[in-house]
């Protein structure tokens, strides 16, 4: 899955199981299958959720490390957690005890009733402020040799880092840029912008917003042929009215914008239309996934492609073999983009 041409250059990362839906005997072993399938693949890296129900995402980013040879853990960094100092700490111990190198996918909100729990009832656009004063931090603890600082939420005086972070090893920077605060702060920070993203067809194939890297989360069910993607997908994803009402619950307790733009969203099917949203509508996946061919897969990524999009967080994979026909599919969008 690796692009063919620098200006092209692909970022694919892929998701770590949840720890909350594991047992305990089988949590690491999945862990440990899912980052092996998604090195394997070529893969960038692979996001590590964050929130009240997970393990600590720094054990199981070690996990990752210790079970991958170049797999860069995608850590999802929630400030109510933990101070600045300690996670360039964490950045600055990957570097020097394995030489690894982490990706950070800075959280600006999560479950409402997780933060009202740690007694964090800041508003939506403001936890954005309060996460361009945390990252600020991080990012500069992780390449200046001593940092001051004097914010509103976050102030640290002469603070330097040991061990001194190698160039190639500071940390990439995600959030989410589904909302106008999220994408502010990823113009201040110069991060990459991760949204849960609409049909292809509705960005006209036109690069937008140059001024921002961008991102999509995404699922992926390909095969050779559209009826056996379907087929797949329909297999997975049954409807589940359990699962319904549980999205709904969760919308009740979630601020989050791309959470409700999704939902907003006609759930009409058409196996004309790689879009599908009944996975997530259904509470079995946190994002759109494309459904098809290896050819109308493709052919979806690659309007992705030549409307900005650089970075794919995909969906948790389910097998090594899930892993080969993702990559079969962003191959040939790898071609048409670099055609185009």
């Amino acid at each position: 899955m690796r692009s063919h041409e620098p200006s092209q250059r692909l970022r694919i990362f892929t998701t770590c199981p949840m720890s909350s839906t594991d047992e305990q005997s089988a949590c690491v072993r999945r862990i440990e299958n899912v980052a092996r399938w998604s090195e394997d693949a070529g893969c960038e890296g692979i996001l590590v959720f964050s929130d009240n129900r997970q393990l600590d995402v720094w054990l199981v980013a070690q996990v990752i490390i210790n079970g991958t040879k170049n797999l860069s853990p995608l850590v999802a960094v929630q400030p109510a957690y933990m101070h600045p100092y300690a996670v360039a700490k964490m950045i600055a111990t990957f570097a020097f005890m394995h030489g690894r190198r982490v990706y950070l996918n800075m959280v600006a909100g999560g479950f409402k009733n997780d933060l009202l729990a740690l007694d964090d009832p800041t508003p939506h656009d403001e936890r954005y402020n309060r996460l361009i004063e945390y990252t600020t931090v991080i990012t500069r603890l992780c390449t200046e040799s001593r940092v001051s600082f004097e914010g509103r939420y976050y102030r640290v005086k002469n603070l330097s880092l040991m061990p001194r972070i190698p160039p190639a090893l500071v940390p990439g920077v995600l959030n989410s840029g589904s909302s106008e605060a999220g994408q502010a702060a990823a113009r201040e920070l110069s991060s990459i912008a991760i949204e849960y993203p609409k049909p292809s067809a509705e960005y006209g194939g036109e690069s937008s917003a140059s001024d921002l890297s961008r991102g999509i989360r995404i699922g992926l069910i390909t095969r050779e042929t559209h009826a056996d993607a379907w087929a797949v997908a329909h297999a997975r994803f049954p409807e589940d009215r359990k699962g319904q009402l549980a999205h709904k619950l969760a919308m009740q307790v979630s601020d989050s914008a791309w959470h409700k733009q999704l939902s907003d969203r006609d759930p009409a099917e058409s196996d004309r239309d790689p879009y599908w949203l009944v996975p997530f509508q259904n509470y079995k996946a946190m994002c759109p996934y494309l459904v098809g061919s290896y050819e109308c897969v493709a052919s979806e990524i690659a309007r992705y492609v030549n409307s900005g999009y650089r970075t794919f967080i995909l969906d948790e994979p389910v097998s090594a073999l899930e892993m080969q026909h993702v990559a079969a599919a962003f191959d040939r969008a790898q071609r048409r983009s670099a055609a185009a």
